[in-house]
């Protein structure tokens, strides 16, 4: 049983994704995020080693959300269809060389992740919980007084977020466990429903809770299979490389005649895919990174860790994901059939055997699972900011439309819903980008105090009465005057 969009409204969504994707998009994030680096002067090289350092003393938050826990969050949505099936996408309609444009968007992505989530610090506010709320509706509103625009992003992040990205999690699970076990796409979406309900309806301590505990297993344990798979094909490792580099600039085409389209498909499929895996620019991680109690007490600690997620998500997981799927062979792509899930469980499977598929699905039905709690978290954040007083009404309400949407998103067509979530997708990264190109000043400002401290040997402390930009418009509970 297949859900399928109209097909008044598939070509509206098709006509947008061209719009956005091919004219404006790619443009912007690739701008934006070498603006970035060249601002903070390649600040993902400078500090590569300070991410994992902060990493390491993040795990103490008062009975809060520590920076631990909300780099579990963020991952936890980073880390799912878009490592599995979006790799498998890109490489199948964009060929190998889209790996390498999603090397690139990561790259260039970890100083936008810098900026956006430094942001979300800074304009965080109190929960009352020992939690905090934030992310770009917060930093839109508060930054720029643009309370319209803001209201329009979380918009736009509840329907990406809780309805097209949770339909695409949910569609990636039933695939896979359909193909491996035979479990029936319907049953599959009643099983996740059952299982993710409890959890959302438990709140944002929760879904850290569980994100902190699954996400690094899964991550750890999906890694070591792609480095003996790696390890038992090592010869055909450069040659691997070398598809990919080739691919990328059109020279494994170029005997063909179609280079310049060739390299199109490659570039826009590798941005696609790399956007929605690592969620760069986007605005999405930053409600993640604005929930948590930083150490050191300096909203640039959160940018800096969630600059690590972008770089483990992209730069490690989808290349393993690639790897698996490259050194499996072309001919393995040779059915229209197999262009998401399968075509990792196919690739997988003839590297180590059958049970190599049935590896994948209970590898995507866990990162896919945390991946739908953590969009929903975003989503949650961002109905609070819309309903105020109204809040649990309107929450109670998202939730039962989450669920709704699993159930949907199991039964869905591959295609309909991986564009849905394009459109979407791409709808919220041009607000956020233009927002944070704007209020980029204050991230630098904020960058060159934490800077400054370390230099200085002193561990970084935000007193926000000595940004003029940020008086009266940071939370003093959130950011009490030190």
């Amino acid at each position: 049983m297949d859900f399928t969009l109209p097909p008044l409204l598939t070509s509206l969504v098709d006509r947008g994704n061209g719009l956005l994707w091919g004219s404006v998009l790619i443009y912007l994030l690739i701008g934006a995020g070498l603006y970035f680096t060249v601002m903070t002067r390649g600040i993902q090289l400078r500090y590569f080693g300070h991410m994992f350092k902060l990493l390491g003393s993040s795990r103490q938050s008062n009975g809060g959300i520590s920076s631990f826990q909300a780099l579990s969050t963020s991952l936890a949505a980073r880390v799912g269809t878009g490592n599995l099936a979006g790799v498998a996408v890109a490489i199948y309609f964009g060929g190998p060389g889209a790996i390498f444009w999603m090397w690139m968007t990561a790259m260039v992505g970890m100083a936008t992740s810098f900026v956006e989530s430094t942001l979300a610090q800074a304009y965080k506010t109190d929960h009352g919980d020992n939690t905090f709320r934030g992310g770009p509706a917060r930093y839109i509103e508060r930054g720029l007084g643009l309370r319209w625009l803001a209201v329009l992003f979380s918009i736009c992040l509840i329907i990406a977020f809780g309805l097209a990205f949770n339909s695409v999690q949910a569609n990636s699970i039933a695939q896979a466990m359909e193909q491996a076990f035979a479990i029936p796409t319907w049953a599959m979406g009643l099983v996740l429903m059952a299982v993710v309900a409890p959890i959302i309806f438990g709140g944002l301590k929760s879904i850290a809770k569980v994100a902190e505990l699954v996400v690094p297993l899964m991550a750890l344990l999906y890694l070591i299979l792609a480095l003996v798979v790696v390890g038992l094909n090592i010869s055909d490792l450069p040659a691997a490389i070398m598809t990919i580099v080739r691919s990328a600039f059109g020279f494994e085409q170029a005997a063909g005649g179609a280079v310049g389209y060739a390299v199109s498909q490659a570039i826009m499929n590798g941005i696609q895919r790399g956007l929605f895996s690592n969620e760069a620019g986007m605005g999405s991680a930053p409600n993640a990174a604005a929930t948590a109690s930083t150490r050191p007490d300096h909203p640039a600690a959160q940018g800096f860790i969630q600059m690590l997620g972008v770089f483990l998500d992209t730069l490690v997981i989808c290349t393993a994901t690639a790897a698996i799927i490259i050194m499996a062979g072309p001919e393995l792509m040779a059915g229209d059939e197999n262009n998401g899930i399968q075509l990792t469980q196919m690739a997988l499977s003839s590297h180590v055997g059958d049970w190599g598929g049935m590896f994948i699905a209970v590898a995507i039905l866990l990162f896919a699972f945390t991946s739908v709690i953590a969009n929903y978290s975003y989503g949650e954040s961002n109905i609070e900011y819309l309903a105020g007083r109204r809040a649990p009404v309107a929450v109670f309400i998202y939730r039962l439309a989450v669920l709704a949407m699993i159930m949907i998103g199991s039964v869905a067509s591959l295609g309909a819903i991986w564009n849905f979530a394009d459109l979407s997708m791409g709808m919220m990264a041009i607000i956020n980008l233009v927002a944070i190109l704007l209020l980029s000043p204050v991230a630098f400002a904020l960058f060159r105090d934490y800077e400054a401290q370390l230099k200085a040997g002193k561990e970084p402390v935000f007193d926000p009465s000595l940004f003029p930009k940020l008086v009266n418009k940071v939370d003093p509970k959130a950011w009490p005057k030190k």
